[in-house]
């Protein structure tokens, strides 16, 4: 039991970023120009290129217990040392405890899955992505511009669930709430509640705009 305790503990960077919060398998573009976070870059860059994104919260003061573990795909150097970067999400984490906070934060984080679900998640899934694209259909005819799904959208249901999460913008504590689930069919509900939400203030927006034209 303890070799395999071991191997789900490790020690990992962190970086703390106000409102952003990264789901596995959505990509994290980053301009990197604090001298502490220029150093943990380059100390990650000679080893497995993974570090913690942690979202900052303003309230708390500290960053979250939950996070996501970052891997840098792409790096460019600019003049003066700072760095582009471009991260891909890995698996989710939780920090036990702070190894140490200078030059940046390392902390010693356990790997976190969601657990096996009882209900039918391709059933919730298939809501959600009906949701997902009366949502789009409706921007699209508020703004008059042409606004599509990815074709790549993921179709299993725990990748689906980051995707949408992903890319809710602007409500990043509802964002940490969904990372910090562990039941899939959870997070697909909240954000089914998310979705019929918005639809439905779109739909009243459009008719509004259908009735003044």
């Amino acid at each position: 039991m303890a070799s395999s305790s071991s191997i789900a503990v490790r020690e990992l960077p962190l970086f703390p970023l106000p409102e952003v919060v990264l789901f596995p398998g959505r990509p994290l573009p980053l301009h990197i120009f604090e001298f502490r976070y220029r150093m943990l870059m380059n100390t990650i860059l000679e080893s497995d290129r993974r570090f913690g994104v942690l979202m900052w919260d303003p309230v708390q003061g500290q960053p979250a217990a939950v996070g996501c573990c970052a891997e840098i795909i792409h790096f460019q150097r600019l003049p003066d040392d700072r760095m582009k970067v471009l991260t891909l999400g890995q698996q989710r984490f939780r920090v036990l405890e702070y190894v140490r906070e200078k030059p940046y934060r390392v902390g010693l984080v356990e790997w976190i899955e969601d657990q096996p679900s009882q209900k039918d998640l391709k059933e919730i899934s298939t809501s959600v992505e009906q949701l997902l694209r009366d949502v789009v259909h409706l921007s699209a005819k508020l703004t008059d511009q042409k606004i599509e799904l990815p074709e790549d959208l993921p179709d299993l249901p725990l990748e689906l669930s980051y995707w949408v999460a992903g890319n809710l913008y602007g409500v990043a504590s509802e964002q940490q709430a969904l990372l910090e689930m562990q039941d899939t069919a959870a997070r697909l509900e909240r954000e089914a509640e998310i979705l019929t939400s918005t639809r439905n203030h779109l739909a009243a927006r459009t008719v509004l705009k259908d009735a003044f034209n």
